[in-house]
């Protein structure tokens, strides 16, 4: 029986095995990340420098931060095991992929919920919006949100690394999960980390319980609204949060919380795409692009680092 100390590495799944289709697979996911970069990039340095005031942009900062953690932390390396026809991954890397996943997605859940009240307060409760979300408790709710997130994380890599692997190394995933680490355990210890992933999921959905009834109260004030512009719009902007959010909580649940019988390598790693690869790619789509004053703030920017750049190109002629 090998423990946890004779084992130094974790095989990664391996998404072909022929060298077309992983070079197909590294220039899919070079696309989605450079993608995720620049949305998510762009909206950090538009509502950083200046800085906007209103707490939605203080929340899509924080988003668009956890966002490009959480891609950076499975996406490269999955693109260099393709590239270099590797599946190798350290113990220590293998850890520090459940710390860092377990604590940016921890905390982009309660973040999102933090975002679905922010919005429930601005539209059925507008005369109190500068009361109940100041800048000192909206500084508070982020703080709580990646605090919760690491205390999370920290509780589940050290139970999950503290058992016993007797089943190999070969991790059925392109990055390290905790539902395909387990599979290798050889003692009924796992079953601890199972109560904690169950009870997890369990504070998980209640955030998403949260959520749906706030855009449920949102829903039924826009239809009060009298204009029909203005019932289109709301729509449009809170229907896609909805749909992204829903997809985000639900696949990683069902992920963490399926029943081996149904368990397969490539439904495992469609839902792993679905909650781990797509939302940080869309999240700045969806939750900033359609806003109508990041877009012209962005604007503002990319004229004024052209004209900036036109200026030092005279200059130097």
């Amino acid at each position: 029986m090998s423990n946890i100390s004779s084992i130094t590495q974790f095989l990664l799944l391996a998404f072909a095995d022929t060298r077309e289709l992983q070079l197909l697979h590294f220039w899919l996911f070079l696309g989605i990340y450079l993608a995720a970069l620049l949305g998510n990039g762009l909206i950090i340095i538009t509502v950083g420098a200046p800085p906007l005031h209103p707490p939605m942009y203080f929340f899509l900062l924080n988003l668009s931060l956890l966002d490009l953690g959480s891609i950076s932390t499975t996406v490269p390396t999955s693109m260099a095991n393709s590239l270099w026809e590797t599946r190798t991954i350290s113990y220590p890397g293998c850890a520090a992929q459940v710390f860092l996943l377990f604590f940016l997605m921890s905390a982009e859940v309660y973040l999102l919920t933090v975002m679905a009240y922010d919005r429930y307060v601005a539209i059925c409760k507008p005369l109190h919006y500068g009361t109940l979300l100041g800048s000192r408790t909206c500084v508070h709710m982020a703080a709580a949100a990646w605090g919760s997130g690491f205390l999370n994380a920290v509780m589940h890599t050290a139970n999950t690394f503290s058992i016993s692997f007797c089943h190999g190394n070969a991790v059925d995933q392109f990055f390290c999960e905790i539902p395909q680490i387990l599979k290798l355990s050889c003692s009924d210890a796992y079953l601890r980390e199972v109560g904690l992933l169950v009870f997890s999921v369990c504070i998980t959905f209640g955030c998403f319980v949260f959520i749906v009834v706030s855009y449920v109260q949102i829903f039924r004030a826009v239809l009060r609204i009298p204009s029909q512009q203005g019932r289109h719009k709301a729509f449009s902007t809170c229907l896609p949060h909805l749909a992204v959010v829903s997809l985000f909580i639900s696949t990683g649940m069902f992920a963490y919380l399926k029943p081996p019988s149904i368990s397969s390598p490539f439904l495992d790693l469609v839902v792993a795409v679905l909650y781990m690869v797509v939302p940080p790619a869309v999240n700045p789509l969806i939750y900033s692009m359609r806003n109508k004053e990041i877009k012209d703030d962005l604007r503002n920017l990319i004229q004024w680092v052209l004209f900036h750049h036109a200026v030092t190109a005279f200059l130097q002629t």
